[in-house]
């Protein structure tokens, strides 16, 4: 079978100099530190009873370094620090390996993420179609990568700022759509909702309306918060109080705008459920078993099989929180995952 799975780890982003050399000695920034063996689970699962749809095709996880979901093209290398921003042309070195290997003939493709990956699979969904034969069927699918534009609870434009740094620090412009950067600030076309209306090739989202780390780091990131009102909220929702409930209904309302800016499109697939989660199709539990999240009685799995075979569409907004008892709602530890 030549079907391909192209799927980008996620890690978050760096946005000036201090960030990206704290990631450079990591597995986010230099393949030294990465693990040799990982294991495959969810959309990546060889066993047909874990993974229906795609358990025998071709899977790849391209390892994430550069911080910037593969955009940027810096040529200038400082000595004193040695970063490289070089990530746009990882992307194609990666894609180039994976075509000289067999993929340059592929019949079925997907180009999918999870988090900064996810929104790799946006930014660069069309880019991947076209290095991809004319003939196949390709398609895109982006896990919890529908990161908006909004303000923290401070009022401040937090995230916008961060993004903004992010695209200047990484020379990402160039490697945006300029469809959307001659008309915006380039650091806007690092927002699915401004620049993902121009892609050309069906992509599916699939996104908690409460994305766990969107709450945690663009509705309430930890400057917005001196005093931490918002710890163990952002550690369990069932902690939250009526007035942060609220907040986080606010910022659903938001993200399904920020959604609809997108207009409509019957080659799109939505399964954008109302759970405090991130990142659900690499998860067996939350892609498919007996009580993975369900919409209209449908699992990720199912609902991305039959939108990318054709047998059937699908688009479904849930109800808000906490109307789906079949969420996975994602409980942190202190210690994991600090903020932005």
């Amino acid at each position: 079978m030549n079907n391909w799975l192209v799927h980008i780890e996620g890690g978050g982003w760096c946005n000036n100099i201090t960030t990206c050399l704290s990631r450079k000695n990591t597995r986010l920034g230099s393949s030294k530190q990465m693990a040799k063996e990982i294991a495959f689970s969810g959309i990546m699962s060889k066993y047909r009873m874990f993974n229906p749809d795609f358990y025998n095709w071709n899977r790849i996880k391209v390892r994430y370094c550069d911080g910037s979901s593969f955009t940027g093209d810096v040529v200038a290398v400082n000595p004193a620090t040695n970063l490289h921003f070089r990530g746009a042309r990882v992307w194609l070195a990666v894609i180039e390996d994976l075509l000289s290997k067999g993929m340059k003939s592929a019949k079925n493709a997907i180009l999918s993420g999870c988090s900064a990956g996810g929104l790799t699979s946006i930014l660069h969904c069309d880019s991947f179609r076209a290095l991809l034969p004319i003939g196949a069927k390709v398609k895109c699918l982006s896990d919890a990568g529908y990161f908006i534009n909004t303000k923290d609870v401070s009022g401040a434009q937090h995230i916008e700022a961060f993004f903004s740094e992010m695209v200047a620090t990484h020379g990402s412009s160039k490697h945006l759509p300029s469809s959307c950067t001659s008309k915006l600030r380039a650091g806007f076309c690092f927002f699915p909702q401004y620049m993902a209306q121009q892609i050309r090739t069906p992509i599916f989202l699939v996104n908690a309306a409460y994305d766990s780390w969107q709450i945690k780091n663009i509705l309430a990131p930890g400057v917005s918060d001196p005093h931490g009102y918002w710890h163990s909220c952002k550690l369990n929702i069932k902690n939250c109080s009526p007035s942060q409930i609220t907040a986080m209904q606010a910022f659903r309302r938001q993200f399904l705008k920020a959604l609809s800016a997108l207009g409509p499109s019957s080659s799109r697939g939505l399964f954008i459920e109302s759970c405090f989660a991130h990142c659900q199709t690499e998860t067996q539990e939350t892609w498919f078993s007996s009580d993975s999240p369900l919409l209209s009685r449908t699992t990720i799995a199912r609902a991305v099989g039959n939108w990318f075979y054709d047998r059937s569409p699908f688009q479904k907004i849930d109800c808000p929180y906490p109307c789906n008892p079949t969420c996975h709602n994602r409980v942190f530890d202190t210690k994991e995952h600090p903020d932005l």
